[in-house]
């Protein structure tokens, strides 16, 4: 009988794993697809982007996002991801992912490590990639939804604190040491996250991740122009989607 884990490797997703921002790409694909024009895409991700440099808050910009999707059916979205994330891969191809990451990820897997997707995207985006890539759970932003549809409202977006937070629990109930878990994160936001386990690795180039990294001497995870880690294209067990701060029931 094989041992079960005893650590994880928690990787934000967005500027982490991905060189792409799934919620944007999402949102182009999905407005194109009904045949709003581009045009359309541009404004509302102006608008979203606007609210950014006006100094709102990260979790005000992602409740506007998700406003966006009221009304829709959870179904009809679930399989617009999926569209999406083939389209996506089918044409951005390596470029897609960072390999330098997708490299960690595949050396956590091999070492017996849960892999786990903590992020402020939603399930539409994220179960596609989670299954490519082999992840055992996502922790993710779950919009609230009624009688199968999207209402707009998001109660707590996997943001910030709630990263931390949600990591630590998921550990709890695995019976995880979070001395020995690894978490990789891009963007000063993921502090919480890098800090809450033994092992923080920084990815890019955030100049408040570098100089925490360079004060405790946290490793760097550095870009490579190797050819990315090749994945597979076999059938993948599905991965636990977490919602919220809590087990997906």
């Amino acid at each position: 009988m094989s041992e079960l884990p005893t650590s994880a490797a928690f990787f934000d997703v967005d500027g982490t794993l991905t060189r792409r921002t799934t919620l944007f790409g999402f949102l182009r694909h999905d407005m194109a697809s009904r045949g709003l024009p581009h045009q359309a895409y541009l404004a509302q991700r102006e608008r979203l982007h606007a609210m950014t440099l006006a100094g709102a808050p990260r979790r005000a910009t992602n409740r506007a996002y998700f406003r966006l999707l009221a009304g829709r059916s959870a179904g009809e979205l679930a399989e617009a991801g999926r569209r999406w994330y083939a389209e996506e891969r089918a044409a951005d191809g390596a470029g897609f992912f960072r390999p330098e990451a997708l490299a960690a990820l595949a050396a956590h897997r091999a070492a017996g490590r849960l892999v786990v997707l903590v992020s402020g995207s939603f399930a539409p985006c994220l179960d596609p990639l989670a299954a490519e890539l082999g992840a055992d759970a996502v922790l993710c932003t779950a919009p609230r939804i009624v009688r199968g549809r999207y209402t707009g409202e998001v109660e707590h977006p996997m943001l910030d604190a709630r990263k931390a937070l949600a990591a630590a629990g998921f550990a709890a109930r695995r019976g995880l040491d979070l001395t020995d878990c690894h978490a990789y994160g891009d963007h000063h936001s993921d502090l919480p996250l890098l800090r809450l386990v033994g092992h923080p690795v920084v990815v890019g180039e955030d100049e408040v991740l570098h100089r925490t990294a360079a004060e405790h001497g946290w490793p760097l995870l550095r870009p490579t122009r190797d050819t990315p880690t090749a994945l597979s294209t076999t059938a993948l067990p599905s991965a636990t989607t977490t919602h919220g701060i809590g087990e997906a029931q």
